[in-house]
């Protein structure tokens, strides 16, 4: 079958590999009708995201038919149409019972304090081969897979996978309530659903913080209030539109490849720390980096901790490997902040999102930016990768 395949930094192929099989009584084997691109591979591509094992097929959103089951899937069957949750876990240990499926004990072959489980990721993550391939193994799946109502189409089904979750659970993280203030840093496909879900749970202002114009236009046409950082200073604006106290809820959905303000009033602060963002990015990017990356690795860590109000809550989303060790904790502190963080448990929120879809509640699809076959999936990455217009979010449908 073919697959995306990870060799090396910046190092990305389109090849033939074995079909997956069945390795355990509980897995499932789904042929996949579509996958997408996440700013999480970015990471792998880049390099700010280490010890990625050659040979991984990339990819943690999926949609498919199930092919075969395991003697021990007793709730799926071949010819279910499925969506495939990017973090995995096991169903019966403590933390799945809890809705925590990102900190399963089991699903990580690690062992139970290797962290979270998902697809296509780094040694840490299993590695359990990913989605971006015609085929796909399914540990766990009495758990890890969820049937899709037959009103629900694949390309919004793909978007449940991952980012509308992700999103979802980083505006819940927040603490988000009805009429309450939120700025949301990064306005790339997480972001998009962040500012939705905000929306979704009340909020009276979401504000919206980036660069990329039609990522802007994009938050702008939910409702959002658009910030363009390289034009003013993100954390003087929102204190200024919040009569100076800053906003009540803060989002950050950009991460570790976040960028500083080239131009602006913005700029002038960055040059005064370039060097410690280059300290940054040499700590999370060992093995060297590659493509578009992030020239400031905690730009949107820092002006979120300044732009929250006191005693306000801080909701981390965007990807930060294990490396990154800068955080403003003092400044946070001095704010009586509340933080909270972490991988999203998708299998959680996806039952009720998909619910939401199917009653008409919201269609996400309209995030949905581009389809693309498969075969023309590494320069569907390049456009990704270089955020040209028009390339929010990509589907990768096999043999469209």
């Amino acid at each position: 079958m073919k697959a995306v395949v990870w060799h090396g930094v910046g190092d990305i192929r389109l090849e033939d590999v074995p079909d997956p099989r069945i390795e355990q009584p509980t897995d499932a084997i789904v042929r996949l009708t579509a996958s997408a691109i996440c700013g999480t591979d970015l990471h792998f591509v880049h390099g700010t995201f280490s010890e990625m094992v050659p040979g991984t097929i990339l990819g943690h959103e999926g949609v498919g038919i199930v092919e075969e089951v395991g003697a021990d899937v007793r709730n799926f069957r071949p010819g279910d149409r499925v969506v495939i949750p990017s973090t995995m876990g096991c169903g019966y240990c403590p933390y799945c019972r809890a809705g925590d499926y990102s900190q399963c004990d089991n699903a990580n072959p690690n062992g139970p304090s290797a962290g979270t489980a998902f697809y296509g990721g780094p040694k840490a993550s299993g590695p359990v081969q990913g989605l971006q391939a015609e085929k796909a193994r399914v540990p766990f799946a009495a758990i890890n897979l969820v049937k899709i109502p037959d009103a629900v189409t694949d390309g919004q089904a793909i978007l449940v996978s991952d980012i509308f979750p992700t999103g979802y659970f980083g505006a819940e993280l927040a603490e988000i309530k009805p009429g309450d203030t939120v700025a949301v840093f990064g306005c790339g496909p997480v972001g998009q659903f962040a500012i939705t879900s905000a929306k979704l749970m009340g909020a009276g202002r979401v504000f919206a913080v980036d660069r990329i114009p039609d990522r802007l236009e994009t938050a702008s046409d939910q409702g959002a209030e658009a910030i363009n950082f390289d034009e003013e200073d993100p954390v003087e604006t929102l204190k200024r539109l919040t009569g100076g106290t800053g906003v009540d809820r803060v989002i950050d959905a950009v991460g570790v490849d976040a960028q500083h303000a080239d131009h602006g009033p913005a700029a002038q602060q960055a040059r005064q720390e370039a060097g410690e963002f280059e300290e940054q990015l040499s700590q999370v990017a060992p093995d060297g980096t590659a493509g578009n990356v992030g020239n400031a690795p905690s730009q949107a860590l820092e002006w979120a901790v300044q732009s929250v109000c006191k005693a306000g809550t801080l909701s981390i989303i965007g990807v930060y490997p294990p490396t990154m060790q800068s955080f403003p904790i003092g400044a946070a502190m001095n704010k009586n902040l509340t933080i909270k963080m972490g991988n999203t448990p998708h299998r959680k929120y996806i039952p009720y999102l998909l619910d939401l879809i199917q009653q008409g509640t919201l269609d996400p699809e309209g995030l949905l930016s581009r389809a693309e076959e498969m075969s023309d999936v590494l320069s569907a990455y390049r456009a990704f990768d270089e955020r040209r217009p028009g390339w929010l979010k990509v589907e990768l449908v096999p043999g469209m």
